[in-house]
């Protein structure tokens, strides 16, 4: 018996796929390009290659490229803002307790769903109704600023620098979370290791801080003609 064509083989499975079955498979596929090589890089082509379907229905599905791109990022932004979200409001947890809910939420989903960081970090070029990844730290710095601002209080620091404090802690945790996901497989950090020393940092410092911080062993470099 001779064998299939292989153009057939794919006719069948695309009949066998449900609407909602491709579509999910198109968001999969596309996923996957952009993050390797962003919107602009990434063409409709590869895409239906990839998925094993022609253009037009990539466009039934999407309206094209930029569609497809917006239905990606829109996922990705949502995932991730729901997570965090749900760690940092977790009842009767302590300060620290917080701080280490939320580093591991944005830790996990980068280990889960490098391909969507990827792209919410590096191209803000997609629209989403939830933001976008600047807007989920701006979202969660706010959050943590009243966290802070309990914790200044209690240790009689001023409160009013609370939102500058949560900008900081929620940059450093982002970015630490970046470093992570560019070094891991030459650095062989497990997960936990990187966020105890996220915590480490954050909560550390926060429990030393000075209630007067002055600069030291600073000067005024004069500019030489």
């Amino acid at each position: 018996m001779s064998a299939v064509p292989a153009t057939a083989r794919a006719r069948r499975s695309r009949v066998r796929m449900t609407r909602s079955e491709r579509r999910e498979q198109l968001i999969d596929v596309a996923r996957a390009l952009f993050a390797e090589r962003g919107l602009e890089g990434t063409s409709v082509e590869e895409i239906a290659a990839h998925a094993g379907v022609s253009k037009p229905v990539i466009y039934e599905h999407f309206g094209g490229k930029e569609g497809l791109y917006a239905v990606v990022v829109d996922r990705e932004v949502r995932t991730l803002h729901d997570a965090i979200r749900a760690a940092i409001t977790t009842p009767d947890a302590s300060a620290r307790a917080l701080i280490e809910l939320g580093t591991l939420a944005l830790l996990d989903y980068i280990d889960d769903r490098p391909n969507g960081f990827r792209i919410i970090s590096r191209d803000p070029s997609g629209t989403s109704p939830e933001g976008s990844f600047q807007t989920i730290l701006s979202d969660i710095a706010s959050r943590v600023e009243d966290l802070l601002a309990k914790e200044f209080g209690k240790r009689g620091l001023e409160s009013d620098v609370a939102p500058l404090y949560a900008q900081m802690l929620v940059g450093l945790v982002a970015l630490g979370g970046q470093w992570w996901m560019d070094t891991r497989d030459e650095q062989g950090m497990a997960k936990p290791a990187v966020a105890a020393h996220l915590v480490n940092l954050a909560w550390n410092g926060m429990r030393n801080l000075s209630p007067n911080p002055r600069l030291v062993g600073t000067r005024r470099i004069t500019p030489v003609d």
